[in-house]
């Protein structure tokens, strides 16, 4: 579609101009869309500046609705991103072959529209932004999926969402704070159990993918010989996100996991510290930073998020990454990946304190059963 279409200054009908919440329900339903369709839209906000007061802005803003109500498609969304200070418009069903050339080409159009309708002074005080949904993720997180704009239905902002966020931090704390305390004894033999086995440290650090995109250090008792090859577990990853990753040999009950199992990398100690995950309680210490929950989707290898289909980077996104959750407590390696991504989002759509206390009861016995531990 070529981009001089998207701004084309001939509707003459009244445009609906969507009020801040229902333009904001309509990015998270657009991008909801395009999460299974892969047809991508493109967000555009025009701002003013905070110095100018709040009925100077709102006059300067509602000029600058006029001219693009009549410039846009009838099919693109206009409204308040935030009252009186921000508006955007949505364009949607877009066929886009360069992403650079279509936003040269747009901020070209929308000076000139703005520079013609506007006094010289109004037009000093807009500043244009652009945000292309999906956005770009990279391997090694130097970009971030981390723009709250594409994500508004993620923000809890109402006071009782912010009660129960209170609540599961105040849980981490407490929880990761008398693990740690009780368990030292286990973790001071695991410790020395690992160092005795092998050469190398004791601890494993690697670089997860936290809430948002956030990259943090992720915390392990070392189960596998140092300098060992991991594009093994690499290829193996990008088959179990593409959904072709075949079963793995498990149990003796012949039950198959979507796991490496007969592991060679892994040391005989490290075995047996994964078998009984033993090797995730140093993750205690990322939760008592606040880098991740007790409970939550497992924390993402950047590797394995380059590879996820758009839907599935939700599960980074709206809560934190947890040592156990949903996954761990049914049926943990024998779920596939698509299975394992929509447990991660019903734990995010239905979360709440109780549910949080009764997948923590339910891990001990998973773990004991060492169900798909591997």
């Amino acid at each position: 579609m070529p981009e001089t279409t998207l701004l084309n200054p001939t509707q003459t009908a009244e445009r609906e101009i969507l009020q801040e919440d229902a333009f904001k329900r309509t990015i998270a339903l657009e991008r909801k869309r395009t999460e299974r369709s892969a047809k991508p839209f493109l967000l555009m906000l025009l701002e003013t500046g905070e110095q100018n007061g709040e009925q100077k802005s709102a006059n300067i803003l509602t000029k600058v609705i006029s001219v693009l109500s009549n410039a846009t498609r009838e099919t693109d969304a206009i409204g308040w991103h935030k009252k009186n200070t921000s508006v955007g418009v949505l364009f949607t069903h877009l066929v886009i072959f360069d992403q650079k050339s279509i936003l040269s080409a747009m901020l070209s159009r929308v000076a000139e529209l703005l520079q013609d309708n506007l006094s010289l002074e109004q037009f000093s005080q807009i500043s244009i932004s652009f945000h292309f949904f999906p956005d770009s993720w990279d391997q090694n997180c130097s970009q971030r999926p981390s723009n709250p704009t594409l994500y508004p239905d993620l923000s809890r902002g109402n006071k009782l969402a912010k009660l129960f966020a209170l609540t599961k931090r105040v849980m981490d704390v407490g929880g990761s704070l008398l693990l740690l305390t009780t368990l030292a004894p286990v973790m001071v033999a695991a410790a020395i159990a690992v160092k005795l086995s092998s050469e190398g440290p004791m601890l494993y650090r690697q670089q997860r993918v936290g809430q948002y995109g956030k990259p943090f250090t992720f915390l392990k008792f070392r189960s596998m010989y140092v300098n060992n090859d991991c594009s093994v577990h690499q290829k193996y990853v990008m088959q179990l996100i593409a959904g072709q990753a075949q079963l793995h040999p498990g149990s003796a009950k012949g039950e198959g996991v979507y796991k490496l199992t007969r592991d060679e990398r892994v040391t005989r100690v490290g075995a047996f510290l994964r078998r009984t995950s033993l090797d995730e309680l140093p993750q205690l210490i990322n939760v008592l930073r606040g880098e991740m929950s007790l409970v939550g989707p497992r924390p993402a290898i950047p590797y394995e998020v380059a590879a996820y289909q758009i839907w599935h980077r939700r599960r980074v996104l709206e809560v934190k990454p947890g040592i156990t959750g949903l996954w761990q407590v049914n049926g943990r390696g024998r779920v596939k990946f698509d299975e394992m991504v929509r447990l991660d989002l019903r734990y995010a759509r239905e979360w709440s304190p109780w549910l949080d206390l009764k997948i923590l009861l339910r891990t001990p016995r998973a773990v004991i059963a060492s169900e798909g531990a591997y």
